[in-house]
């Protein structure tokens, strides 16, 4: 293997792991950019060859979405879904169910990442104001949706890279997503619930948090056009980057929303992460060292094409380099029918063992400490692990009986 290309591997994979390279200021989004750079700058990568290594199908998919998701939060709409679940008179344990429920299913059809970033904050707010802890509902709306965005092939960006790459069917992967999500999220509903028995009340406090107003014509129509997305996904023989392109070009040409506010909320670092470690793989690729690791690998008695190594090995990575890094790895591995649902469940279900293990949890975690709520990882992984290994065993027990059943 080329000395250089193994550097940069080793390097980037590091930065992955660390969220960081000791010196430097750049975090996963830099280094995988930094890789990228000096192996096309070194002549390993043509620049030719480093934009026909770019998955063009997938970001097309995770850029579309993410516009069309701009869409409903300048619209107000999660801002105004928050404030009503907040301000449901309900008791504490059935609060949570709601958060739980509303999570998971915005996230099967929306990012993941985007609901937890304008939830959260609203989430807090509405929670004091009643004299309720926010923690169990800010756990519950991170574990909500992550396991509510492990339903779809559009829940979350590994999920699309994997519907793209191994071009899965969008209702066939539902069949297999759809129930261990929804289990999943009553499972995690189950462990906070009891976690948080006689702790659910805190003196009540008042803040204000800004937010986008809720515009009814906006918000219709950036429902409007999920609904049509949705219904194009499971029917059409259209790519699905085409449809979402389309969507994001038509509310783009909008007299109202500013394309300037609208592409703002787009994720560019995800998208240049991306862009970054799609140039590394395909540089190790090109040196035959994954092709051989993976014979290595078999040779030893760790079959990663089986499903249940597969299942096991992606749990692994997934909590040490990150969800996106670890499925661009074992993507080579692949093979047979099942794998696809394998990876997309794992690696997402996966995300709730460690508070590092999501973008989405650390958003949570971020959005609550600016308004004065701490979450330590003490606290998340009294949760985290026990949602994990009871929603990773359902998982694992519904594809086992799906594969029993085919």
């Amino acid at each position: 293997m080329d000395w250089l290309v193994a550097a940069v591997f080793a390097l980037v994979y590091l930065g992955m792991i660390l969220g960081r390279l000791p010196g430097l200021a750049a975090d996963r989004t830099g280094i995988a950019l930094l890789g990228a750079i000096v192996l096309v700058g070194a002549g390993r990568v043509t620049p030719t060859a480093a934009w026909q290594a770019m998955d063009v199908p997938t970001m097309a998919l995770l850029l579309g979405l993410m516009v069309v998701s701009a869409q409903l939060r300048l619209g107000g709409f999660y801002s105004e879904v928050t404030r009503r679940v907040a301000a449901a008179s309900v008791t504490p344990p059935t609060l949570l169910a709601i958060v739980i429920g509303v999570a998971g299913a915005l996230s099967a059809v929306l990012a993941n990442d985007i609901v937890c970033l304008a939830m959260a904050p609203l989430l807090v707010v509405g929670c004091l104001r009643r004299g309720l802890h926010p923690l169990p509902h800010l756990l519950g709306l991170a574990c909500g949706a992550n396991i509510g965005s492990a339903a779809t092939l559009i829940g979350n960006p590994q999920n699309m890279l994997i519907g793209q790459r191994l071009e899965l069917s969008f209702a066939g992967y539902l069949a297999d997503g759809l129930p261990p999500a929804v289990i999943g999220c009553a499972l995690a509903w189950g462990v906070i619930a009891v976690r948080s028995r006689g702790r659910w009340s805190v003196p009540v406090r008042e803040l204000e948090v800004e937010a986008p107003r809720f515009n009814r014509w906006q918000t219709g129509k950036g429902l409007a056009v999920v609904a049509a997305l949705v219904a194009l996904f499971l029917a059409a023989p259209v790519p699905r980057e085409v449809v979402a392109l389309g969507a994001a070009g038509l509310l783009l040409t909008s007299r109202r929303m500013h394309s300037r506010d609208m592409l703002g909320l787009v994720d560019w670092q995800l998208l240049v992460l991306f862009a970054g470690l799609f140039i590394v793989q395909h540089a190790v690729e090109e040196t035959g060292a994954i092709a051989a690791a993976l014979a290595a690998s078999s040779a030893a008695g760790v079959d990663l094409t089986a499903p249940a190594w597969l299942f096991a090995a992606t749990v692994v990575l997934s909590n040490l380099v990150s969800n996106v890094p670890a499925v661009m790895l074992l993507l080579p591995a692949a093979e047979g029918p099942a794998a696809g649902a394998v990876l997309a469940l794992a690696s997402t279900l996966a995300g709730n063992l460690l508070l590092v293990g999501s973008i989405a949890n650390l958003i949570v975690v971020d959005q609550a400490a600016r308004l004065g709520v701490e979450i330590g990882w003490r606290e998340h992984v009294r949760v985290g692990v026990p949602v994990t290994v009871l929603s990773l065993a359902a998982a694992a027990a519904w594809l086992g009986l799906r594969t029993a059943i085919g």
